[in-house]
């Protein structure tokens, strides 16, 4: 399989500091492993974007550390800002050549459904990695599925439909699906649920009209309380006044 290098600067400093490398388009880093003591590292900004796009968590990379040692690591994780979706930080774990490890391996959607694309079927996809267990040297990096398979609605594709190379262990539920074609819905179904939509509409409408008229009584009841309270007597202009004369 193919590898990708990638040079990593050991950094001392940690919390606060990792700011000032990331104003600096530095990444943050960590490399763990088995057996191995944890250490803190720092890459270049656009050459982890650039390795991050074709890598990504299932290829091996040379990891240089420090100019002169050179470990080959895998992408455990990587952490990216809410906001910016920049990346703030990574985690490479180190394998060893002779051991097994478990890794995600991308999906790749070829092709065209002919259930989609002449009988207008949505396309509806349950994953886009497949979880595997290999030698590092065995692992891929994606494996494709191919949607011209899917030509009718009750075509599926699952997990045990997908071709591997040798010394690849697939982890994840055989029968778990992959990719299926869900039936346009029908004029009637559309009906039914403008219905309802408008149903939905006109309880919300006659909610806010409820509540209206029980907040305009609650205003009358309390004006009634201040003025009993006020020892103003209400108004009564219907009634006829008694003459005081006899």
């Amino acid at each position: 399989m193919d590898t990708h290098q990638l040079v990593a600067t050991i950094r001392k400093e940690v919390g606060k500091a990792a700011e000032s490398l990331r104003r600096s388009d530095k990444v943050p880093a960590v490399l763990y492993g088995h057996g191995i003591k944890n250490i803190n590292l720092f890459v270049d900004y656009k050459s982890f974007e650039s390795l991050y796009r074709k890598a990504r968590g299932s290829s091996l990379i040379d990891l240089q550390i420090g100019g002169h040692k050179t470990v080959k690591v895998l992408i455990q994780e990587i952490q990216r800002d809410p906001v910016s979706d920049k990346f703030i930080h990574a985690d490479f774990h180190q394998v060893k050549m002779t051991e097994k490890i478990i890794a995600d391996i991308n999906l790749v959607y070829i092709g065209e459904s002919e259930a989609v694309k002449q009988k207008g079927g949505i396309l509806v996809k349950g994953a886009s990695l497949v979880k595997v267990e290999t030698l590092p040297q065995d692992l891929i990096p994606e494996v494709e599925v191919d949607l011209s398979l899917l030509k009718t609605f009750d075509d599926i594709i699952r997990v045990k439909d997908l071709k591997f190379p040798p010394g690849i262990t697939v982890k994840d539920r055989a029968e778990a699906v992959i990719v299926s074609i869900q039936p346009p819905r029908t004029e009637a179904e559309i009906e039914a649920l403008e219905e309802k939509v408008e149903e939905a509409v006109a309880d919300v409408e006659k909610s806010g009209e409820k509540e209206g008229g029980e907040e305009g009584e609650g205003e009358e009841e309390d004006k009634a309380t201040e003025d009993k309270e006020s020892g103003n007597k209400p108004s009564d202009d219907g009634k006829e006044k008694k003459s005081k004369e006899k």
